[in-house]
């Protein structure tokens, strides 16, 4: 995928840098000229120039590019700005970085559905590592909800999925199972996720479960079956 990140601050050299490792070619933009070079070597082009300024875009391949990030930082009026230049890209899709509520509802009013909120689900996430401190990751579904990977409970090594109820007793679905697998030819252990769970799965130690179900639901689990 062809992606232009706008805003070349923490969050957006981050995620500039996730996504080229993931494969895909990112162009970033930035006015600043220190943080155009911190990243010029090691993603696909980085361009300094004013994202305000839209005679300036005819330097980026955006009839080309998929994705359009606005990953601004600092300043509202300017993140407005350059959405609004964006939207003008009928094929792009767009995602926005809000940084209040008013921001919000101005990004709604302009049609953008893809809104983020990087210090806040920063925030949140930290909150459920602190609250689900037995657990090793987190993704919010909702505010009610999350997925969450937690380790197999020892109790639980050696029995079938179905016996263990995980619904009828913790009220979580159990989504897919990450196991430590050995590599036939280096003996490695590599993790990998089983795929599809069943009834008649047989859990094993060292296993990751990951598991959907309400916040409570989730910590209630890690809670009764921490010392398991």
């Amino acid at each position: 995928m062809k992606i232009i990140i706008i805003g070349l601050g923490n969050f957006g050299r981050s995620l500039a840098l996730n996504l080229t490792d993931n494969g895909h070619e990112v162009f970033g933009v930035d006015h600043k000229m220190e943080k155009v070079d911190l990243l010029k070597d090691h993603i696909a082009n980085v361009v300094c120039m004013d994202a305000n300024n839209e005679s300036a875009y005819k330097v980026l391949p955006i009839k080309q590019a998929d994705l359009g990030i606005v990953a601004i930082g600092e300043n509202e009026g300017s993140s407005i700005v350059t959405t609004a230049i964006l939207k003008k890209y009928k094929h792009l899709r767009i995602i926005s970085r809000s940084l209040s509520k008013i921001h919000d509802t101005i990004l709604n009013a302009m049609g953008i559905k893809d809104v983020i909120h990087p210090e806040k689900d920063a925030a949140f996430r930290l909150t459920k590592q602190i609250s689900f401190n037995y657990a090793l990751d987190y993704f919010r579904v909702d505010n009610k909800h999350s997925i969450a990977e937690v380790f197999s409970p020892y109790s639980f090594h050696g029995k079938f999925v179905k016996s263990i109820q995980l619904t009828q007793k913790y009220s979580v679905s159990l989504i897919t199972i990450i196991r430590e697998i050995e590599n036939p030819i280096s003996k490695n252990l590599t993790k990998k996720v089983i795929g599809l769970v069943t009834g008649d799965t047989i859990l094993q130690k060292g296993d990751i479960l990951t598991l959907f179900g309400s916040n409570k639901s989730i910590m209630n689990f890690v809670k009764d079956t921490k010392h398991n």
